[in-house]
């Protein structure tokens, strides 16, 4: 399993882990405290807990992982936990030719031409043919946003930790 969403992602499965999203695990209930493991999901679908070794989260809800961890930890390390388990922030990167690069959160399911919508649209410099989305995994795909606002062409999904580069035309 890769951990990436399919383009006909659910609402259930948006509540799912994915390969690249930050899980925080907290184990309280210890005679010690312990600070909160953070750690993005590696392309194999895990995280690595210490002591416990790696942890399948990628296709896991938080309260399926949550359950898991603690399985594995109880009896065999502690008699009485706790575990928590939260996502942080889910972020997708545009960058080059739009008007507000950077950062956007990843909310619910998104595609290349949405995601450039949400960084302001494509400035007056901007190449529509030759965007580029680079997958978490490093797979690059080339979308021709043109040919998407047709109709003539299907738009990619988006998912957290991808990266879409709109290159300047050249005139």
């Amino acid at each position: 399993m890769s951990g990436l969403p399919s383009a006909n992602e659910s609402a259930a499965d948006a509540a799912r882990f994915h390969v690249g999203d930050t899980v925080v695990v907290s184990l309280s209930g210890l005679p010690v405290e312990i600070p909160p493991h953070q750690e993005p999901i590696k392309e194999d679908g895990t995280i690595t807990m210490p002591d416990i070794g790696k942890v399948q989260a990628a296709g896991k809800t938080a309260g399926e992982l949550q359950n898991e961890i603690h399985d594995l930890y109880v009896p065999r390390f502690y008699t009485h936990l706790t575990v928590t388990v939260n996502i942080g922030d889910r972020v997708y990167y545009v960058s080059g030719e739009v008007k507000t690069p950077g950062r956007q959160l990843y909310l619910s399911q998104t595609t290349v031409n949405q995601a450039i919508t949400s960084a302001g649209d494509f400035t007056d410099f901007a190449n529509h043919k030759t965007v580029v989305l680079i997958r978490v995994s490093g797979d690059r795909i080339k979308v021709n946003v043109d040919r998407v606002r047709n109709g003539k062409a299907e738009d990619q999904p988006v998912y957290p930790g991808d990266q879409i580069i709109v290159h300047r035309r050249i005139w």
